[in-house]
């Protein structure tokens, strides 16, 4: 039977994971993602399925050389529940900053209107030897800025 404190200690541990997802999207080590990920893990987005570690690895790293993109994913709302002391599913709101530079332009802040899109994860975590990992992450969106004209 998993005790009150060790429960806190596995839903602190899930949440540190999604916050490491989106710090390292964010902040230029997008190609280390699929390290979050058990071996045969799924990343399934809009019009995107990415089916193991080294289809993550590969799509993230393309993201990675993206270095104009200025990002912020907001994750919130997080509601876990531990199915067994070694599974959880997770469900949280996810809100995205993104803004594109000219190519060479470093300035920050960066203007913005809106988020990119409000939507949510739902996420299946195991526990493995080397932490709480991602087994499936499905991202869905509801609400999306509107395209500016050109």
């Amino acid at each position: 039977m998993t005790t009150e404190i060790d429960r806190l200690l596995a839903e602190r541990a899930c949440e540190r994971l999604l916050v490491e997802y989106c710090r390292r999207v964010d902040y230029g080590e997008a190609d280390r993602i699929a390290d979050l990920f058990v071996a045969d893990g799924v990343w399934t987005g809009v019009d995107l399925v990415l089916d193991g570690q080294d289809e993550i690895r590969g799509w993230f790293a393309r993201r990675a050389a993206l270095d104009r993109r200025v990002s912020r994913h907001v994750c919130t709302n997080v509601g876990i529940t531990l199915d067994g002391p070694d599974r959880a599913d997770v469900l949280s709101y996810l809100i995205n900053y993104r803004f594109d530079r000219e190519e060479g332009d470093r300035r920050m802040p960066v203007p913005v209107d809106a988020p990119k899109f409000v939507g949510e994860c739902r996420d299946q975590l195991v526990r493995t030897p080397e932490g709480w990992r991602f087994a499936r992450r499905t991202v869905s969106v509801a609400f999306a800025r509107a395209s500016k004209p050109r």
